[in-house]
């Protein structure tokens, strides 16, 4: 069993920055896709980021290009999105993800495991 433990959100003005982390209760390795995703009131879940836990590739959404860095310290237990230049339209709930493989990494209903969120609010 795979335990995912988000934290980091808050409330920013835009063009604010903050830095989420999602912590691994304990290194499954058969989870090597670890993923952001995001959902706003109304909205469907939206995947943000993933970075594959083995080989470092990450992939981003086209919204968040350029503002948003996935990133995992040396152990591979820890997860980090560091959001700057943050909008409006980035709040919602943050999830931290993990699945086996990143192939089609979008895609919410391919994880097997999920945290329970933290919010981020960015205020205009």
């Amino acid at each position: 069993q795979v335990h995912l433990v988000e934290s980091g959100g808050g409330s920013v003005q835009a063009g604010g920055s903050l830095r989420l982390s999602c912590a691994r209760s304990r290194r499954f390795i058969a989870s090597n896709c670890m993923a952001w995703f995001r959902q706003a009131p109304g909205k469907e879940r939206e995947g943000v980021a993933s970075i594959d836990s083995i080989g470092g590739s990450t992939h981003y959404a086209d919204s968040v290009k350029g503002r948003f860095t996935i990133s995992q310290d040396n152990d591979k237990k820890t997860m980090f999105l560091q959001m700057n230049s943050l909008k409006p339209e980035d709040t919602g709930m943050y999830y931290c993800a993990a699945r086996q493989l990143c192939e089609d990494w979008v895609r919410a209903s391919g994880y097997n495991y999920w945290g329970q969120g933290t919010q981020v609010t960015v205020s205009s």
